[in-house]
């Protein structure tokens, strides 16, 4: 019987994959669960294995192909059990022939409106054909895309480095007619992407080109500058902050915090977590003192739609960590739900997975609102991007002993030393308004300023 693999649904905000790298070739004899195929997403890299054991039959899609969750990937004929060895997971198939291979479904984005640009004006193309783009030199704002609604493929990018070579290269197929756009919503990326290619209303400064009148300069190479390439995280979050700015009108709130009890705590009690193998930081106080006011105050555990927002049931707190690949920002699940200890230990799994490269895609999807910590060197305070779709994230600024003024055991004004910390909140003002975002760090400074935990 021939069994269809499809791109199962990796995590729960992701609904498409890059395919990666083929680890098997047609005709190739698997065991169940051997991995098949490498896949990429814009949360993180994974490996499928094969659903049965037996025969691959067809490859249908191509390293480079962006493929739709639940679109079929390849054909396994489950009745051939062969006793030869499995196929070698290092064997690197030749592309599927395009004459052989059923179109994969790729997802269509709403906010791509039809044409070969995003919504934040940069090309439509994978990361593994960006990756190609970079190899090749070429610019891909200078390449016509033949995918579905103008996505430019790896075979466009070779098309186009062919051609600059002055080599002669078949001409890219026309795209298909693109279905008439949906009218625009009020509100949200669809409308704002209408905008741009239907020639009304914003149109956002392109990256690397300019807006208006204004052109960037070009680059011109002097010797010992050194160019680096973008990584596929590297040009996920790129993708992500620009997009962030463009879409969400952000507002930063800053309150200064007394950490005077709060660090007499954690000094009581941080080495007897020490010897348990956790550290106990000021980040863990922060994030039970902004799930707590999360949970108090619900507007900011919110995400927008194109016409409506959503209050979220669930508070899962996304804490930002380095990894080798760059900045990544794991989930604390129900994070309202957890004490000190809870979030300690939270935070220390996701860390060294992280930092270890075994961070999965479900530790990184679900975030309802985001934390991020600079470190000793964080500055005084700074005003971080929102992580989408948020409505809002706390920036934890460096710890610094200032001179305060403090009401002394006589009832009199007297000045002492404590250690101070600034707080940012960066909010999305569509959803979000003022006295809502005042009144949810405010409460996140009281309970820190209190001490009001149990360790």
């Amino acid at each position: 019987m021939v069994i269809d693999v499809t791109m199962p649904q990796l995590g729960e905000s992701v609904s498409e994959g890059t395919i990666s790298k083929w680890r098997v070739r047609e005709g190739d004899v698997v065991k169940k669960d051997q991995p098949i195929v490498e896949i990429g997403t814009d949360k993180a890299d994974s490996e499928l294995p094969a659903p049965v054991g037996g025969r691959v039959v067809k490859l249908l899609v191509r390293e480079g192909d962006v493929v739709a969750v639940k679109a079929v990937l390849c054909q396994i004929d489950d009745s051939v059990q062969a006793e030869a060895q499995p196929a070698s997971a290092a064997s690197a198939p030749p592309p599927a022939s395009k004459a052989a291979a059923a179109p994969a479904p790729v997802v269509r984005d709403s906010a791509d409106g039809g044409g070969s640009r995003s919504a934040t004006g940069t090309a439509l193309a994978s990361p593994t054909t960006r990756r190609e783009a970079l190899e090749r030199d070429v610019n891909l704002d200078n390449v016509r895309g033949s995918g579905d609604r103008g996505r430019i493929t790896r075979d466009d990018v070779v098309r186009a480095s062919g051609q600059s070579n002055g080599e002669t290269a078949a001409p890219a197929p026309a795209p298909q007619a693109a279905p008439p756009p949906p009218r625009a919503p009020s509100t949200g990326a669809s409308a704002l992407a209408q905008a741009i290619n239907q020639g009304g209303g914003f149109v956002p400064p392109i990256p690397g080109l300019g807006y208006g009148s204004f052109k960037v300069p070009g680059y011109r190479p002097n010797e010992g500058d050194q160019v680096i390439p973008f990584t596929r995280r590297r040009r996920i979050t790129a993708d992500h902050m620009t997009y962030s700015k463009v879409v969400s009108p952000h507002v930063v709130t800053v309150a200064e915090v007394d950490l005077h009890k709060t660090s007499k705590l954690r000094d009581a009690h941080k080495e007897r977590y020490k010897k348990e193998g956790h550290a106990l930081t000021m980040l863990a106080f922060v994030a039970v003192a902004t799930a707590r006011a999360l949970r108090e105050n619900p507007a900011l555990n919110a995400r927008v739609l194109d016409d409506a927002s959503v209050l979220l049931k669930e508070i899962n707190l996304g804490v930002a960590v380095d990894s080798p690949d760059g900045l990544v920002v794991p989930v604390i699940r129900r994070a309202d739900e957890l004490g000190v200890r809870g979030i300690v230990r939270g935070i220390d799994d996701l860390a060294k997975r992280a930092k270890t490269g075994k961070i999965t895609i479900d530790d990184l999807s679900g975030a309802s609102f985001s934390i991020t910590n600079p470190g000793i060197k964080g500055n005084l305070f700074g005003g971080a991007i929102i992580n989408q779709p948020n409505a809002g994230i706390v920036r934890m600024g460096e710890i610094q002993k200032r001179v305060v003024v403090v009401e002394g055991a006589d009832g009199e004004d007297q000045m002492a030393i404590h250690p101070i910390m600034y707080l940012a909140l960066s909010y999305d003002h569509r959803i979000v308004d003022g006295v809502a975002a005042n009144s949810f760090l405010w409460r996140v400074t009281e309970i820190l300023e209190k001490g009001d935990y149990e360790v």
